[in-house]
């Protein structure tokens, strides 16, 4: 069989819980620039495009990241991107699954590199080889899998068994013969000394026909929904929308438990590439640059007396004293101190925070939306406070509202006004104001980003009061 080229399948439709307050539901760890000056889904596309015979990715993430992924790609010049959007999130597996469906439908029998979009590697020299061997089993019809060589006896991380001990020797294909469980301290000691585990990195190549047709052998049902929901997705000039109805009626599941440890096709590549799962606020610190005292600090922080700390802020000064192996994470909304040694704990507190209600385990205070952003500044009894940035072309939908009248002043910039039957434009310190069930709309058609503060005021304040008369980003 001959080679082709490889098309990266990135999956970023994660959440991200333990990486809170900073990583929600609205905006995931995948979207933050924790290592460096870009987001974790930015660098892992650049990885891929050092490859050689690399094709243009296909992103699969959920419906509601859609812009955002698709403005990280924009901001690196990525812009032959497939996205594909999952109506829900249903693990590894259907994503994979609709992956594979979606190439073949585009007559593309692809070698699938498929990567969790926030995985950290600092040695693209050894994961470029890794993935070069991989292909190479690809082609011989392997599914192949990434191992990771374990440098501690890591609890925290799934391991796939090989045959005999390659820890030294594991320069080609080797055997899988099993995936295990995260296990306990004794058991990963015992794995670490054997030299027959390695850790289960969530990475994946094949070719696109040779894994549907193990699905066909293996989870039948699984790619039963998956052909419907590709089948009837519906395709505009920037994203592919997988059908809804057929795409839940798929298992949450992931590849693992799905196919991989059922099929005899699987096959393990070692991969000792700097590699972390970034998978929480100690995984941070151990990747992250440090002071002379063991400190990893992003923002504005001012320490004294500390060491092997984890400290990030967002806006304002964050100060501590005396602190040791301590996480503190400071957002506009939310701040989060936690013995770093138990950083994985940040999900329970995210749990309990749904129990709650509280908006702060899914929403940031500041939002972004395809024309910009807003920041929540202010609220009270019957008012909200917005600061509201517009990119220059954007506009907002035609919309009006039941419950809230809503008061702009424009900061910087210039603002076009639909107002009714008025279209007019407003310039710096000059304002408008928009009764209740008034359409309106808002436009930047300037050349900067248009600046104004937005004072809301009335019964319900809620983001679902808002009908949509024309958008043109699709929004419903």
């Amino acid at each position: 069989m001959s080679a082709s080229p490889v098309v990266p399948v990135i999956l970023c439709g994660g959440s991200g819980t333990r990486l809170w307050p900073l990583s929600r539901t609205s905006y995931p760890k995948q979207f933050l620039q924790l290592l460096g000056q870009q987001s974790l889904l930015q660098q892992t596309v650049a990885r891929c495009t050092m490859l050689t015979d690399c094709a243009a990715p296909l992103l699969v993430t959920h419906q509601d990241a859609r812009f955002l992924a698709a403005e990280h790609l924009r901001e690196i010049g990525v812009d032959r991107a497939r996205i594909l959007l999952e109506p829900e999130r249903k693990n590894t597996g259907p994503a994979i699954a609709c992956a594979a469906l979606t190439l073949l439908e585009q007559g593309d029998d692809a070698l699938m590199l498929v990567l969790p979009s926030d995985h950290a590697i600092t040695d693209q020299a050894a994961f470029a080889l890794a993935v070069a061997r991989a292909t190479e089993g690809a082609l011989d019809g392997h599914l192949m899998t990434f191992g990771i060589v374990p440098r501690t006896a890591e609890t925290g991380y799934g391991y796939l068994r090989v045959s005999g001990n390659v820890r030294h020797s594991g320069r080609g294909v080797h055997t899988l013969l099993g995936f295990v469980e995260k296990p306990d301290r004794v058991t990963a000691e015992a794995f670490m000394a054997s030299g027959q585990y390695f850790w289960n990195s969530g990475m994946f190549l094949f070719r696109a026909t040779q894994l549907v047709e193990e699905l066909a052998r293996h989870a039948p049902a699984l790619l039963d929904a998956c052909q419907r929901a590709v089948a009837g997705a519906r395709k505009d000039a920037d994203f592919i929308w997988l059908d809804a109805h057929a795409y839940t009626d798929n298992p949450a599941i992931a590849i693992d438990y799905a196919l991989m440890e059922h099929t005899e096709r699987a096959a393990m590549v070692a991969l000792d590439a700097g590699w972390s799962d970034i998978g929480s606020w100690e995984s941070v610190w151990h990747s992250a640059q440090k002071d002379a005292s063991g400190n990893a600090v992003i923002g504005d922080v001012l320490l004294q007396d500390c060491h092997d700390c984890m400290v990030h802020g967002t806006e304002r000064l964050v100060a501590a004293v005396g602190l040791k192996d301590i996480a503190i994470i400071d957002t506009p909304d939310a701040l989060l101190v936690i013995d770093r040694t138990r950083a994985q704990d940040a999900r329970t507190l995210v749990a309990a925070l749904l129990t709650q209600d509280r908006t702060e385990a899914s929403d940031h205070r500041r939002c972004v939306r395809p024309w910009g952003t807003y920041d929540a500044i202010g609220r009270g009894m019957r008012f909200q406070v917005k600061r509201i940035t517009v990119k220059p072309g954007a506009r907002l939908s035609l919309q009006y509202h039941h419950h809230r009248a809503e008061h702009w002043i424009v900061v910087a910039g210039t603002a076009r006004v639909v107002h009714g039957d008025q279209d007019y434009l407003l310039n710096e310190n000059q304002s408008a104001y928009i009764g209740i069930g008034v359409v309106h709309s808002l436009e930047n058609p300037g050349k900067i980003p248009l600046e104004l503060i937005e004072i809301q005021s009335g019964s319900y304040l809620g983001e679902d009061d808002i009908v949509r008369l024309q958008d043109r980003y699709g929004r419903t």
